[in-house]
């Protein structure tokens, strides 16, 4: 509850006139305070990191599915674009590693890797399983082993104590095992790797950037920024590239008010640049979304005598652009080509979805025609940019016509870009659309089905929703528990409650759980205890009641 009370107070101070005070943080050359906690950060220096692969006896997985809810994101309603790819800062920085990295023999490693963990009760015991084996390890083999395995921390570290021999001459590996046990909360041991690579003298800023990437990805922002203050304990140059790093992983996961609080307190070590405060602006324009807090930052950039550049214009004209602010976006654009800067596709993109959104279609068309005039060519986003409102207008023969010109240009429709049309169509077009997303293999996922069943069930057609639910298993989509959650509450929603009651008995049989549904089970019991007959038109009001 502290940050929207610092933004409201913030706002408060700005309405009347004063500048906000800001805690001002001074970052000692080696912080006294780091030294212990980067002590209880990792473990003892004679423990081993792979005993932990056998401190469970719970069954190996060497790719076990990940929850659907860490995933499922409505890309409709984010201001990035989201898949169902598990998306990590390997995957983000150039030369990064990706799944197509992964060699022809990864699956005998893998294979054996599960063995090793499901046959032996003990390390000694793997490891003797693994090294008599004929396969041999290389650096490329080892990384791309535990990529494979990053659902499975214990197994990946199994692996990577297998190939420690080629360890010293593969700093990937080594941030690659870092990555896979932070994303799996084990900072722990992952600080213990970092001591290692020390030791070694192998140890990079790379590291630090990923825990600090991870750190704030787990909503642990004074640990991240503890992370880069730490690096100067182990001899590693915290520059403005590290930083700014840090800057955009606070960003990245919301924790823009910390960002902009950093910036400003370490203007002593980092003087300010338009390049930082560019980093705080995407955050409030485009992660956050806040239009107040953008026009603040972008005044407080002119107090401290920065001057925006392309880049700033572009997020500041994205932010009006998202919230349907045509006159600031065109003000902006033109001030922008007046000071000298080239608009980009991204500014394109966004005047022409803000200009279809505020039923200018015929305007946003001409922009559009503009665009191989200023020397771009327009991609995806353009089109989606464009399709997305037509969409929300309802005006599916315009969207549909966009979508095929975007296809006879030779530009392949992303899932989302379908998401858009699944939201409107009637049963009937909804049945085609899947149809052809899996024709063109773009999909349908779990994802495309949850939106279809709130839908339906939004528009009261409880008889369309339960079609939907036949057609996955047509496309070989099995149920997760939030797909039950959406049937069972939709359809005790248009009153039908004995369907609702066998769909709930086929959840708790597949083995899934949800707090929520099995409160509204026992409040559909409780007010129904005396009724002799639940008829579908009698319906359920206990659903729209709050549930904490």
């Amino acid at each position: 509850m502290a940050w929207p009370l610092l933004r409201l107070a913030r706002r408060a101070a700005i309405a009347g006139g004063s500048t906000p005070t800001r805690i001002l943080l001074r970052r000692p050359l080696i912080p006294p305070h780091l030294l212990s906690w980067c002590s209880t950060c990792s473990p003892p220096l004679a423990l081993s990191p792979h005993w932990c692969a056998f401190s469970s006896s719970s069954p190996p997985h060497v790719r076990p599915h990940l929850p659907l809810e860490d995933n499922l994101q409505n890309p409709l309603l984010s201001a990035g674009s989201h898949s169902f790819l598990d998306t990590s800062d390997f995957e983000d920085a150039p030369g990064g590693f990706t799944c197509s990295d992964v060699g022809p023999e990864i699956p005998d490693v893998l294979q054996l890797v599960s063995r090793a963990r499901g046959e032996c009760s003990s390390k000694e015991e793997a490891m003797s399983l693994l090294r008599d084996s004929e396969i041999e390890l290389n650096g490329d083999m080892l990384s791309s082993a535990i990529w494979e395995l990053r659902g499975d921390w214990k197994s990946a570290i199994l692996a990577f104590h297998w190939g420690e021999e080629c360890l010293s001459s593969c700093a990937r590996a080594w941030h690659l095992m870092i990555w896979v046990l932070a994303r799996n909360g084990k900072f722990n041991i992952a600080w213990l790797l970092v001591r290692q690579m020390y030791r070694l003298k192998i140890l990079s800023q790379r590291p630090f950037t990923i825990l600090m990437e991870r750190y704030a990805a787990a909503n642990q922002p004074n640990d991240a920024i503890k992370t880069f203050d730490v690096m100067e304990m182990f001899k590693i140059t915290a520059n403005s590239s590290t930083f700014y790093s840090l800057l955009r992983a606070l960003c990245k996961h919301k924790n823009v008010e910390d960002a902009e609080q950093l910036l400003l307190s370490r203007r002593k070590f980092f003087p300010l640049e338009t390049e930082g405060f560019n980093i705080i602006l995407d955050g409030w324009c485009n992660i956050i979304i806040d239009v107040v807090e953008a026009k603040r930052l972008w005044r407080e950039m002119s107090n401290c005598c920065i001057s925006p550049d392309g880049t700033s214009y572009a997020n500041m004209i994205c932010c009006f652009s998202n919230v349907g602010n045509l006159f600031d976006s065109t003000r902006l654009y033109d001030e922008m080509k007046k000071r000298g800067f080239v608009p980009g596709i991204s500014v394109y993109n966004a005047l022409i979805y803000v200009l279809t959104r505020e039923n200018c279609v015929k305007e946003a068309k001409k922009l559009f025609d503009r665009i191989e005039d200023a020397g771009l060519r327009a991609d995806e986003d353009t089109y989606k940019s464009i399709i997305y409102p037509l969409c929300e207008a309802h005006k599916v023969q315009e969207a549909l016509d966009m979508l095929e010109d975007m296809i006879k240009k030779g530009l392949t429709p992303t899932i989302e870009t379908y998401h858009a049309f699944a939201k409107i169509e009637d049963i009937d077009g909804t049945l085609n659309l899947i149809k052809r997303m899996n024709d063109d293999g773009c999909g349908p996922n779990r994802y495309t089905f949850l939106l279809i069943l709130e839908k339906f069930f939004k528009l009261d057609q409880a008889g369309n929703a339960l079609r939907i639910w036949k057609e996955m298993r047509t496309y070989n989509i099995c149920p997760h528990y939030t797909h039950y959650a959406a049937l069972i509450q939709g359809l005790a929603s248009c009153g039908w409650i004995p369907k609702a009651l066998e769909f709930y008995n086929e959840m708790k049989s597949r083995g899934f759980h949800d707090s929520n549904v099995e409160r509204l089970i026992r409040d559909i019991s409780t007010r129904n205890k005396n009724s002799k007959h639940w008829g579908r038109k009698e319906r359920y009001k206990g659903h729209h009641l709050k549930v904490s």
